[in-house]
C-alpha cells in the first residue's frame, strides 16, 4: 500500500504543519508503542537532535508510548546512530530519533529503528499507519508505561565508536578541525577524537535550538575549509545535524565528499584482507567511483536515493559498505546503520596504515563533473510530463556514453532533484541548468 505519511527517512516537515504537530507525534507515539512492543521487550528508547521543538516532541512521545503501555529510555541530544545502538545494547523493542538531520531548525521528523538497529521495514510502517486512523486508548493505569533518562548515554556512545578501530590506534600528531553542526554530535564527535590523541579545534558546538546546521556542519563546509587551512590542521572533519553524515576536508582545504570517503575505505578495507566484491551506491554515485572501483576489482550496484536502499541491497547481497554522495557511509562490519563518527574513524584509519596524508589518499580516484540542482515545489510531482522527458531525452542524446542524467523528487525536501553528469564542467551546468528551466516552467504550468 502507499504510505501516508513515511517518507525515504521517516516523518519529516514543518513544525506547527501536519503531520510535525504535537498532536499526531503523540499519536504517533501510541501507534509505535502498539505495533512494536513483543514478550520481554516492552521498552522504547527515544533521543533527538538539537533543535528547539525537539523539547515539544520528546515529551509528546512519552505521552503516546505510556499511554501504549511502553516504557520510555530517554536519551537527550544524541546522534541517529547513536540511538540506534542504544536500542540495541539497552535491548529496546524500537529507537526513536527526534530530528530532520540536514534541514533548518524549523523542520523536524520522527525516524525509527527496530530492535537490531535497523530501519523499520515498510510492513511494520504501513501497520502504524493503519493505527493511526484509529482511535487512542489509553491501557489500564496500572500499566502505563514509565520513564527513565539514561545519564551515561553519551559515554556509552564514545566508547562504542572508538572500538570500531583497532585498540592500539592513536591519533596523536594530528591537528584536526571538527565541524558538529550545533548537532547532536556537538558533546560527543570532539571527546571521541581527543580520547584517541588528536589535537581538536571544535566548530559547531554551540547549539541553542535555532542555529543548527546555520551556515555549518556537511552541507555547508565552507567556514571548515577556511579554518582547516588558516589553523594548518591536517585535516577537517564535517557532520550534519543528526550526526548520520560526514565529509572531510584535506589539509589544502579540497572537500571529500561520500563517494571519495567510500572508495578510501573500500580500498582500505581489501588492504586488511576483508572479503567483499560490490559496494552499493545510488544513482546519484559519481562516475568516477564506479570507475576507480572497477580498478579495484569491485563493481558498484546501484540504487535508489535513500539510506535505507542501500542497506537492503548491502543486507541482500551480503556486502559490507555502502553509502551515498551526500555522506551517509554504511559500514555495515562495524555498524548498523549509517554513522558520520566512525566513517571518519575508518577514513583516519586508513592514513594511519597507508602512512598517507588525506588529500594523497584521495588520489586513486577522480571525480566526473557533476551538477545538481533543486527546484522548489509544492506537493507531489509529475516527472513524466512530455516537456520534462524530450528535455531530458535530448540531453541525453547529446551525452551519449559519457554521461547520465537523473531527475527526481526528494523524499526529505520539497525540491525536485536535477542532476547531470558528463566529461567537461561547461557542457554539465549548461545541460544542468537547462533542464532546471525546463522542469521549472512545466511545474508552474
Amino acid at each position: 500500500m502507499e504510505k501516508s505519511y513515511f517518507g525515504t527517512d521517516g516523518i519529516r516537515g514543518r513544525v506547527g504543519e501536519h503531520p510535525i504537530t504535537a498532536e499526531f507525534v503523540l499519536k504517533l507515539g501510541w501507534a509505535v508503542g502498539r505495533v512494536l512492543q513483543t514478550k520481554g521487550f516492552n521498552k522504547v528508547v527515544v533521543g533527538k537532535d538539537t533543535r528547539i521543538s525537539g523539547y515539544m516532541f520528546e515529551s509528546a512521545l512519552e505521552a503516546g508510548l505510556s499511554a501504549a503501555g511502553v516504557n520510555i529510555a530517554l536519551l537527550g541530544p544524541m546522534p541517529t546512530p547513536g540511538i540506534a545502538y542504544l536500542t540495541r545494547t539497552l535491548h529496546a523493542c524500537a529507537g526513536i530519533v527526534v530530528s530532520a538531520s540536514h534541514n533548518p531548525y524549523y523542520d523536524n521528523g520522527i525516524k525509527f529503528f527496530s530492535r537490531d538497529g535497523q530501519k523499520l521495514p515498510d510492513a511494520v510502517e504501513e501497520r502504524i499507519e493503519e493505527l493511526l486512523a484509529q482511535p487512542l486508548e489509553t491501557v489500564e493505569p496500572d500499566a502505563l508505561g514509565k520513564a527513565e533518562r539514561i545519564v551515561d548515554a553519551a559515554g556509552r556512545y564514545i566508547e562504542f565508536c572508538k572500538s570500531t578501530i583497532p585498540a592500539y590506534t592513536s591519533l596523536a600528531g594530528i591537528k584536526l578541525v571538527v565541524d558538529c553542526a550545533h548537532g547532536a554530535t556537538y558533546h560527543i564527535a570532539p571527546s571521541v577524537f581527543e580520547e584517541m590523541g588528536a589535537t581538536v579545534i571544535p566548530m559547531g558546538v554551540a547549539p541553542d535550538g535555532l542555529n543548527i546546521n546555520l551556515d555549518c556542519g556537511s552541507t555547508k563546509p565552507a567556514a571548515l575549509c577556511a579554518t582547516v587551512k588558516e589553523q594548518s590542521a591536517d585535516l577537517g572533519i564535517a557532520f550534519d545535524g543528526d550526526g548520520d553524515r560526514v565529509i572531510m576536508v584535506d589539509h589544502r582545504g579540497e572537500i571529500l565528499d561520500g563517494d571519495e570517503l567510500l572508495f578510501i575505505i573500500a580500498r582500505d578495507r581489501l588492504r586488511i584482507g576483508a572479503r567483499f566484491n560490490a559496494v552499493v551506491g545510488t544513482l546519484m554515485t559519481n562516475l568516477g567511483l564506479e570507475v576507480a572501483l572497477r580498478a579495484l576489482g569491485l563493481e558498484l550496484r546501484r540504487v535508489r536515493v535513500g539510506d535505507r536502499y542501500v542497506m537492503e541491497c548491502l543486507l541482500a547481497e551480503n556486502l559490507i559498505l555502502g553509502g551515498e554522495s551526500s555522506g551517509h557511509i554504511i559500514c555495515l562490519d562495524r555498524t548498523t546503520t549509517g554513522d558520520g563518527i566512525i566513517s571518519a574513524l575508518q577514513v583516519l584509519s586508513a592514513m594511519l596504515r597507508s602512512g598517507k596524508s588525506l588529500h594523497d589518499l584521495k588520489a586513486g580516484m577522480s571525480k566526473c563533473p557533476q551538477t545538481l540542482i533543486n527546484v522548489s515545489v509544492a506537493g507531489r510531482v509529475d516527472l513524466q510530463r512530455a516537456p520534462i522527458q524530450q528535455a531530458v531525452q535530448a540531453v541525453e542524446n547529446q551525452l551519449g556514453d559519457n554521461g547520465r542524467v537523473l531527475l527526481r523528487s526528494s523524499g526529505t525536501e520539497p525540491v525536485v532533484r536535477v542532476m547531470v553528469e558528463g566529461m567537461d564542467t561547461g557542457t554539465v551546468e549548461r545541460h544542468a541548468r537547462e533542464l532546471a528551466s525546463v522542469v521549472r516552467d512545466a511545474l508552474s504550468a
